[in-house]
């Protein structure tokens, strides 16, 4: 059975402890691709909170709303941009999309929790202080994601 197309609205999810160490994943079909949590609405209709949450526990095991991560922990950052699909991945879209939203979210958990990987989706997991996972992220948007943070943290008028 063949996968649904994708539909070409997503998020982006970038995990982080409260020392600013930031959870990147590497992908399993590129290898030394390494992302925050990323994935596509499932249906139109879908809340980006709901993508958002979903895709953290598919592809990390973190459950939003579980015991150590509160819903009010994952924050919409109200930012999204528009992007080219790469071209290796346009065959999961409808003929002819080329481009894609998505949504930046920032999720603050506890401290370095264990990751349980989609096997998949990604082969590795690393937490690193935001500087630095910024620099292993292929996707420049999702380094400038990751280099926002302290900045998305402050209070309103510090």
């Amino acid at each position: 059975m063949q996968k649904p197309l994708k539909i070409p609205e997503s998020v982006l999810v970038v995990i982080y402890t409260p020392e600013l160490d930031v959870l990147v994943i590497e992908r399993a079909d590129r290898p030394a691709f390494w992302q925050s949590v990323t994935g596509s609405k499932d249906h139109i209709d879908e809340p980006l909170a709901v993508t958002a949450a979903r895709e953290v526990a598919e592809e990390t095991g973190i459950v939003v709303g579980g015991d150590d991560v509160p819903e009010t922990a994952l924050i919409d950052w109200r930012e999204q941009i528009e992007y080219e699909i790469y071209p290796v991945w346009r065959h999961r879209y409808a003929q002819g999309v080329t481009r894609n939203v998505e949504h930046w979210f920032g999720l603050e958990v506890p401290y370095r929790m264990d990751v349980q990987l989609a096997p998949r989706e990604h082969t590795a997991y690393l937490w690193l202080p935001y500087e630095q996972a910024a620099a292993r992220c292929f996707s420049l948007s999702n380094r400038d994601a990751i280099l926002q943070l302290p900045n998305r943290l402050r209070a309103p008028g510090e």
